[in-house]
């Protein structure tokens, strides 16, 4: 078989250094004594996010996607690491989030002073050090089983960040994560197998210069979708998430709904549009669709129901997830030179990058208002906004992301995908778009409502919450509008490195 022929581009020694760095951080954090965990931490996370800027702004330089070859071995023997425009804009993305759950998260992970050590904080800072390494490998990997071991650190980074507290309901809800999380290993796996029964290569380049429709190449994708499909939560296979996110600590939860579930989308769009035959399957792509809608309508309407804040901000995260979905059809149909250069893609990619900063923002704000009230149901918030009044405010901006309000990167993502189905007359997305916003009104401005109410007789505020903690809360949330203000128009940076562009 024909080498894929990676080469070595100028700085691709950044890639290795963006996966291996925050392993280094978890050697030492063992190396070093696990009483150094936060201080280790603090070193590594401004590292990495410099690391991500400079990949990015080396795939901005070069017009051209980063690579690097392990070992100067080409696939398949060997392993390629790539950055393209949109992984660049990913490690970015997770860098800087990280890097705000850090600072907010050492109001609760901190060793306390009379201890030389402390279990909870040493685990906590070495899993998000490793999920963030997992996450990296994700983004920059090119081979399908470097993949699925990625995947793998990922799940088994983010499963114990749900049951830090070791309550009996959060452990229940880790193993109910692990559980779809397995399910959705073997079904990628047996994908992944077929697929080099086939051709004999697991390296995305050499499976697009070699697949072709045929029973094993549609079996195969499909099980590696659907198994993504349960680890990115989409409906029906959302299950877990709910009680995963709603049940742990507010910082992990910030990490698992921003960041941890995009993965595995992430994912998703490469083996649609990288490693499927086009032009891609028009069935599957409204299948897709249809199931994001499912997500966005039934999700948004369990999301009012709920009683807690965390849990209804959780069931908000499985409907966000429909709209990234609603891109396949869209795309596909679009009458653009390329998918990259459709508003479509420019618009779902958008969605992906607004939702994660407005939910980090959202769970975060939950996370206080419950340290400083004591509770997170939402009929006795009365009296938040006079104990964290820049958490409530934040959890209002990042809301109008959700609801798509102006000015907001959600309002310009969804602005864009409605454009996009408007062009290509996909009216029912159209409907599904509007009433997703008005059901994430509802939700939205019904926690709003019970926050800036008048406090109850005998309220008072359980605990004081640092200003540092609620500005990186807000910091997240502006940043969520801020994206607002980008042009409508498709973002070429999205396209360097995709198939059929430089």
């Amino acid at each position: 078989m024909m080498p894929a022929g990676y080469a070595t581009s100028e700085g691709g020694a950044l890639l290795v250094i963006a996966v291996m760095l925050p392993i280094v951080g978890m050697i030492a954090i063992f190396a070093l004594g696990l009483r150094r965990a936060e201080r280790i931490a603090f070193i590594i996370l401004p590292g990495g996010l410099f690391i991500a800027l400079a990949i990015a702004a080396e795939v901005a330089r070069t017009g051209a996607a980063v690579t690097y070859v392990l070992g100067g071995w080409q696939p398949p023997l060997g392993i390629a690491l790539q950055a393209d425009g949109l992984s660049a804009t990913l490690m970015v993305l997770t860098a800087l989030i990280l890097c705000a759950v850090g600072l907010f998260a050492r109001g609760t992970f901190s060793t306390p002073p009379d201890m030389s050590e402390a279990r909870r904080p040493m685990v906590f800072w070495t899993l998000m050090l490793g999920l963030w390494s997992a996450l990296n490998t994700v983004f920059l990997g090119q081979d399908l089983f470097n993949l699925f071991v990625a995947l793998e650190l990922l799940t088994f980074s983010a499963v114990p960040l749900v049951c830090l507290d070791g309550r009996r309901e959060t452990v229940q809800a880790a193993l109910r994560y692990l559980l779809f999380a397995l399910i959705g290993s073997v079904f990628y796996l047996l994908g992944a197998a077929l697929l080099y029964g086939a051709y004999g290569t697991l390296d995305m380049a050499g499976l697009r210069l070699q697949a072709h429709y045929n029973p094993a190449t549609s079996v195969a994708l499909g099980l590696m979708i659907v198994g993504l499909m349960a680890k990115a939560a989409l409906f029906p296979l959302h299950l877990w998430l709910p009680p995963a996110h709603a049940g742990a600590p507010a910082a992990a939860s910030a990490v698992l709904s921003a960041l941890v579930v995009k993965a595995p989308f992430f994912l998703i769009l490469r083996l649609w549009f990288d490693v499927a035959p086009q032009p891609g399957n028009q069935l599957a792509a409204q299948m897709l669709a249809w199931l994001g809608i499912f997500s966005i309508v039934f999700c948004s309407i369990i999301a009012l129901r709920q009683v807690r804040l965390k849990l209804m901000i959780a069931y908000s995260t499985v409907a966000q997830i429909g709209y990234l979905f609603l891109v396949f059809p869209l795309v596909m149909a679009s009458d653009a030179p390329s998918a990259w250069q459709s508003i479509g893609w420019t618009g779902g990619v958008l969605q992906l990058v607004s939702h994660a900063l407005a939910k980090a923002s959202m769970f975060l704000a939950a996370g206080l208002i419950a340290e400083a009230l004591g509770h997170d149901r939402i009929d006795n918030l009365n009296g938040a906004v006079t104990a964290v009044p820049i958490s409530v405010a934040a959890f209002g901006l990042a809301g109008l992301s959700l609801m798509g309000l102006p000015p907001s990167g959600g309002f310009v993502a969804k602005l864009m995908l409605l454009t996009a189905a408007t062009e290509t007359a996909n009216w029912w997305i159209v409907a599904a778009i509007l009433v997703g916003g008005i059901l994430a009104a509802s939700y939205v401005f019904r926690v709003l409502g019970r926050a800036m109410a008048a406090p109850k007789i005998g309220f008072k505020t359980l605990a004081h919450i640092p200003l540092y903690r609620e500005l990186v809360v807000l910091g997240l949330a502006i940043s969520a509008v801020v994206l607002g203000f980008v042009p409508l128009q498709p973002f070429a940076f999205l396209g360097i490195g995709r198939v059929g562009l430089p």
